[in-house]
């Protein structure tokens, strides 16, 4: 006899049945609840990919510098806009080229601007400060973004003011003074902090290499300058242009009349003068007069530095200038002087 099975399903199927339905309800939640928590996951990878990290936000902020907002060395508070296209930065020419940077218009002394940077500069408009304050007509009609003052004193007397109306204006207490700060300074407000920095670098080599081909004249030695210009003789002292690379970069001792705060030159004070070196530096040959009195006096000529031959002329405008290529000039005139 042959048995039949039953259709009605057994206990086994039944339990088999309900945990297959379980299972597939399990599933399919599963599924629901992803579907429903993508929008969220997709939300929220969009806003990490769109929210910088820690690094990428310190990247940014070193790119985009501008607006740059700061205080000048007198307290003025300022706002630069964008990175600077037009500078105006009277007798600060120098340490702008130094960054690759050409400004608007060139400091002029009303005969002639600064003649060893016309290399770079001939075809810069110059503007005249011979009679102290310029025309700020004439500044607004260059149009510059930034204005930057080298001392303290360019902004006396309602002068700031007047350029502030002009543009945004930086004014030093004395550039010159610190030219490693003012070039720091200069990099920040121009947006080329790394041109700075190089130029800074390039000038210490340059003269910690001549300081060491000068050490057996230098070390232990006196350095006086002397200017001339139409108002007289004059010491000039180790806190600023060539008197600074003399004394700072190249290791002279200034002379004691100079350390004592000596400052006009007189034929009653020369035998006095204990400088072992002496260089005489004619403004523009705007002393030419005071250069040949000093030169027939018989004091003059019994100054141990002459007796020796250790005198030595120049009439170049970067011994009176500050700025990297000027005292570079300076530094190849020593060298060049000493060392023949």
């Amino acid at each position: 006899m042959i048995k039949r099975w039953s259709k009605r399903p057994s206990r086994a199927h039944k339990t088999m049945a309900l945990l297959s339905t379980v299972l597939l309800v399990s599933v399919l939640l599963a599924a629901c609840g992803t579907e429903t928590a993508k929008p969220q996951d997709s939300k929220q990878q969009t806003a990490a990919e769109s929210t910088p990290t820690d690094s990428a936000k310190g990247t940014a902020q070193t790119e985009v510098a501008y607006p740059l907002t700061v205080k000048d060395e007198l307290g003025h508070e300022l706002t630069i806009p964008a990175k600077p296209g037009k500078v105006f930065a009277p007798v600060m020419e120098d340490s702008l080229l130094s960054l690759g940077i050409k400004p608007a218009m060139q400091w002029s002394n009303g005969v002639s601007p600064q003649e060893y940077l016309q290399d770079q500069l001939g075809s810069v408009p110059q503007i005249s400060f011979a009679g102290g304050t310029p025309s700020f007509e004439v500044i607004l009609e260059s149009q510059p973004d930034l204005i930057i003052l080298h001392n303290s004193y360019s902004a006396e007397n309602g002068a700031y003011e007047k350029y502030a109306k002009i543009a945004p204006t930086y004014v030093f207490k004395s550039a010159s003074t610190d030219l490693n700060s003012s070039v720091r300074t200069l990099g920040k407000l121009l947006g080329v902090e790394d041109k700075a920095e190089q130029a800074l670098k390039n000038y210490a080599d340059k003269a910690a290499d001549a300081k060491a081909k000068l050490a057996a004249k230098a070390e232990g030695k006196k350095a006086a300058i002397i200017r001339f210009n139409a108002k007289g003789m004059f010491f000039m002292n180790s806190d600023y242009f060539s008197g600074y690379v003399l004394a700072h970069d190249l290791g002279f001792e200034p002379s004691k009349l100079v350390k004592d705060g000596a400052f006009e030159v007189s034929m009653e004070i020369l035998p006095q003068l204990d400088a072992d070196y002496i260089f005489l530096v004619n403004d523009g040959n705007q002393g030419d007069a005071f250069l040949k009195e000093l030169k027939d006096s018989a004091v003059w000529k019994n100054v141990p530095a002459v007796k020796s031959g250790h005198v030595f002329e120049t009439s170049n405008d970067y011994w009176l200038s500050g700025g990297f290529i000027a005292q570079s000039k300076v530094i190849d005139d020593v060298v060049r002087f000493m060392q023949p």
